[in-house]
């Protein structure tokens, strides 16, 4: 293993974390765990105009319950920080100096009401305006200026910004781990900014720094970012520094495969996209944790989003995910968001689950509802209901008429169970089951159909309305089972009730 691995999950704090920035930070953890390597936050806050309130911690909280928390970062110290880029403006100073003397950026005083112009004139050609080669000898910057008039704009306080100085008439070629060779001219790059006159730097700039001076290895993040490969690697050739190795991922598309998955999508079609609930401006998305999901049925989940293990295992736990991750098998092309997928991990979850370990939940869930379930065996009817349940919402859903008797009883299931002798069966089964002493539901199964047989009933003709005084409906476990668990008196008032309803 090789323990020089170190990795960097580098959101904005600007708001609620997406699930594609946790399946970033997911595959960064697994390659580093795999490498026995490191895996670090940082904090890119430089554009602190849409900085939000709350989003960091946000970040740190969804890590933590996915259980996949970072090794370093903020409250994490590991010789590398700080870790937030808005404690770092010293360093960024040091570095772009050193990027002006060597002649790789300069100084651009152009006005925002210059630049705005130039972009008109050229839209109103049919072009796009660009600042690179082609014009940044005709525009106002330190290139067309003497050094002391440059000296002059600066100590006056003109406002300014730090462009980057691409070479003129270079191919580019680098290495993704992922897309193999990409390869780009030099000339369809402008000089972006890299630092601005409120002294922070642009993403561009504090990223490629950051990563050196912190010893990251290999940058994995999603391909939105493969744009900005060439810049980032031509500024570690002007810096005299080696690169990181790069990875791109795939991004994740809606559910149609059409376009990237956005919170509209989730809002369109019932699923969340986020971690964690978010509350905004009187605004609540919805969150995986609240919804009831179990960490490793989103982290399964997401392991999949474009990611193929070679074999034909769906399920894994964390450790084996570490095990069998590998770059390699990540694929190039969008991977499809799939909500009923999400579904199926996390009800295979939920079945492993032993019931006495949901008995806690089943009943602050059924507390918040007003209901005492601790009057009726808990565990014994989370075990009935469980296999039609994914969620403990789902088991309240499956169980509701244990604690609330039918008071109405479904059209449909009348329709069919109830017959011209139905209410005599059940008066005379009613008075049966007064008799029965073990009142269990082997007991209760062998007693109720010698009955059946002996008084010439059908078994359907019985177990049919018999389900329907229970339930209200012609849903549920085995009959028996609901007798037990209600008891004798219970299930002969809910029979008794069901006669006046049906007569």
């Amino acid at each position: 293993m090789n323990s020089s691995v170190r990795v960097r999950f580098a959101p904005s704090p600007t708001g609620p974390l997406h699930i594609g920035g946790v399946r970033t930070a997911l595959f960064n953890y697994l390659f580093a765990k795999q490498h026995n390597g490191t895996f670090v936050l940082r904090i890119e806050d430089t554009d602190q105009t849409r900085y939000v309130p709350g989003a960091e911690s946000y970040i740190g909280e969804a890590l933590d319950w996915l259980q996949i928390p970072y090794d370093e970062g903020p409250g994490r110290e590991g010789g590398f920080g700080p870790y937030r880029q808005s404690e770092r403006k010293a360093i960024y100073h040091d570095y772009i100096a050193q990027l002006i003397a060597s002649g790789h950026a300069y100084y651009a005083f152009d006005s925002t009401e210059d630049l705005s112009e130039l972009r008109a004139q050229a839209e109103s050609q049919g072009q796009t305006f660009t600042y690179g080669v082609a014009n940044r000898n005709t525009l106002n910057n330190a290139l067309t200026r003497n050094p002391a008039e440059v000296t002059t704009h600066l100590d006056a306080g003109r406002p300014y910004v730090v462009r980057f100085k691409i070479p003129e008439n270079r191919t580019l070629v680098f290495n993704d781990l992922i897309r193999g060779d990409v390869t780009i001219q030099t000339s369809v790059l402008d000089d972006k900014i890299l630092f601005k006159s409120d002294g922070m730097p642009t993403y561009h700039f504090a990223n490629v720094v950051d990563d050196h001076l912190m010893a990251i290895s290999h940058v994995i993040r999603g391909e939105e970012w493969l744009p900005s490969l060439a810049l980032h690697v031509l500024l570690y050739e002007s810096f005299g520094w080696t690169a990181p190795k790069f990875a791109h991922l795939p991004l994740i598309l809606k559910p149609s495969g059409k376009g990237k998955l956005s919170k509209r999508d989730g809002d369109a079609g019932g699923f969340p996209v986020f971690p964690l609930e978010w509350a905004a401006e009187g605004v609540v998305s919805s969150g995986y944790r609240e919804q009831g999901y179990a960490p490793a049925a989103v982290l399964n989940l997401l392991a999949f989003l474009g990611w193929n293990p070679g074999t034909e295992q769906e399920v894994f736990s964390k450790n084996e995910l570490i095990t069998a991750f590998n770059l390699s098998r990540v694929l190039k092309s969008g991977a499809k968001f799939d909500p009923e997928k999400a579904l199926w991990f996390q009800n295979h979850y939920f079945q492993n689950i032993l019931d006495s370990e949901l008995v806690p939940a089943y009943r602050t869930y059924t507390k918040s509802l007003g209901v005492n379930s601790g009057l009726l065996d808990t565990a014994r009817i989370i075990e009935l209901v469980k296999p039609r349940a994914s969620f403990v919402r789902d088991l309240w859903t499956q169980s509701a008429f244990f604690f609330e008797a039918p008071t109405a009883f479904d059209p449909q299931g009348v329709k069919k169970a109830v017959k011209t002798n139905t209410c005599v069966l059940l008066s005379g089964l009613g008075d049966f089951l007064g008799g029965v002493a073990d009142f269990t539901q082997d007991a209760l199964s062998e007693r109720t159909k010698t009955w059946a047989l002996d008084n010439d009933f059908g078994l359907g003709a019985v177990m049919m309305p018999l389900r329907l005084a229970l339930v209200g409906s012609m849903q549920g476990p085995d009959v028996f089972a609901i007798m037990e668990v209600l008891g004798q008196k219970e299930t002969r008032q809910r029979i008794a009730y069901a006669i006046t309803s049906f007569g």
